[in-house]
């Protein structure tokens, strides 16, 4: 029985999200303790079984790169649900409000009057250094100022269980569609589940975002056109953009399909061309318009930029939205809420080192073996060291790429992300043990700046591990956010 599942769980040090102290459930989850203590582990490993044959039938995959030995791989999803209670919610919501609202006024005042780079609030030698900006954009704003129309906000929990945003994703990030079908299965596998534990829904995410992206089309049109223009079915999120396009009821698209002809863009179709008036991209700014960027793209659209400043066609995400999700800029948002906004931050920052100056320079190579250290362009945890359990050699060739290039690397103490049972192999039976997690709330923003309701928890599901990536092993949970605290 499920009992002997939670009286075997031994806590870890850290700060555990479901239990306060040994067998003792926080006040949020004891619905949910008391309801799955009785729970057969023969039917909860049918269950899981179950979850992954859906997962399978639905196609929902991720890609590995540099994967030599198998390309698509199930996303892991974990069956122990992560629940955040309304009080801690209300939180985070007006944590990540604040932060994407200064952001978004960032990239206004960056590619328009640059007042905080005139006044030194922001080094230009740190934006004018940056591959994500991009220059040729100086002087053009978007559709109604907003550059940020969706946007990933990574959150982790310290060891006291404090929210600190460990990274914006502000480009083309991903993880919605895990959120989606992560509740469609748990509803199908446990529906009485959700009328007792007052669970709130995330299924009107598509409805939100579509809503979002016609209001954005040229001259107000009452029906305009919208298509989700896709690098191909080799990108590691192919699934998750065949899965909005079907949500929402548009066209999905390759840069093949468009065409610009004076200023203007348009689909090819059986019917001829049509004009399109929204693009939600999920292409790259380097890869968008072989015009503008990249000479060798084949994913984007020749003219395609030419056509956004024209203002015939509205882009979701706006072009050049990478210099604020850039990790040195990172370091630099809790003093753009402030010039902006005149607040103080309500999330923090992890607390961080910039390569780039030579006190903090000095500091990160003399501590190598105690930080994790990130390389500025990439992501999905890649570029990665992680100090503590990182090799000699491994931190000699990272101090080589810091020396040879310092702008490009940032260092930040080792967080305890938070911890939460998990459901695992065990010897005989199924176990439950801890694993890290961490949290994605998508953001939306349209006539307001919406939130889905959790989110996309994600989990380091390997012994020991703090890197929750998909590409690095990682899996999920259902993020369920309550409509009170218990």
């Amino acid at each position: 029985m499920v009992k002997s599942l939670f009286d075997r769980y031994q806590m870890k040090s850290g700060f555990d999200e479901m239990f306060e102290s040994a067998n003792v459930p926080r006040r949020h989850y004891r619905r949910l303790v008391e309801r799955l203590r009785n729970f057969p582990l023969k039917d909860l490993e049918l269950k899981r079984r179950q979850a992954d044959q859906a997962f399978l039938r639905q196609g929902i995959t991720f890609t590995v790169y540099g994967d030599s030995q198998q390309t698509e791989k199930i996303f892991p999803f974990d069956l122990m649900p992560r629940i955040i209670p309304d009080s801690e919610w209300r939180f985070i919501e007006e944590g990540i409000r604040q932060r994407v609202r200064a952001l978004n006024m960032f990239l206004v005042d960056l590619y328009g009057d640059q007042r905080i780079l005139n006044e030194k609030v922001v080094p230009r030698e740190l934006i004018e250094s940056s591959v994500h900006f991009q220059k040729d954009l100086v002087g053009f704003c978007p559709p109604k100022g907003v550059f940020i129309h969706v946007s990933g906000i990574d959150l982790v929990r310290n060891h006291e269980g404090e929210y600190f945003v460990l990274e914006d994703n502000l480009r083309t990030p991903s993880g919605i569609s895990y959120v989606l079908e992560n509740r469609l299965v748990m509803k199908q596998l446990f529906p009485n589940l959700f009328a007792d534990m007052q669970v709130r829904p995330v299924d009107q995410y598509p409805t939100q975002l579509l809503e979002n992206l016609k209001g954005l089309a040229p001259l107000g049109k009452e029906n305009p056109t919208v298509v989700l223009l896709t690098p191909g079915v080799f990108n590691s999120a192919y699934f998750e953009h065949s899965f909005l396009s079907l949500q929402m009821g548009i066209q999905m698209v390759e840069g093949r399909d468009l065409v610009v002809e004076s200023d203007k863009v348009y689909m090819k179709t059986t019917q001829g061309l049509e004009q399109v008036d929204v693009i939600y991209r999920r292409v790259d700014d380097a890869f968008l318009d072989p015009e503008v960027f990249r000479k060798d793209s084949v994913l984007g659209v020749p003219g395609l930029v030419r056509a956004y400043r024209a203002g015939h066609v509205a882009l979701a995400n706006g072009i050049g939205n990478g210099i604020a999700d850039d990790k040195a800029v990172y370091t630099f948002v809790p003093k753009m809420i402030d010039y902006y906004l005149g607040e103080k931050p309500i999330l923090h920052n992890v607390p961080t080192y910039l390569c780039g100056i030579p006190e903090d320079r000095k500091y990160v190579l003399d501590h190598l073996g105690s930080l994790v250290v990130k390389a500025v362009a990439e992501s999905g945890g890649y570029g990665m060291l992680m100090g503590p359990s990182s090799t000699k050699a491994e931190q000699e060739e990272f101090r080589k790429k810091i020396e040879a290039n310092p702008r490009s690397y940032i260092a930040q103490p080792v967080v305890t992300l938070s911890h939460h049972p998990c459901v695992v192999d065990g010897e005989e039976n199924l176990r439950l043990v801890g694993r890290h997690v961490d949290l994605r709330p998508f953001v939306l923003w349209g006539e307001d700046i919406t939130l889905s309701l959790g989110g996309l928890t994600r989990v380091a599901l390997k012994e020991g591990s703090l890197v929750v990536n998909s590409s690095q092993g990682g899996g999920s949970k259902d993020t369920w956010v309550l409509y009170g605290d218990e």
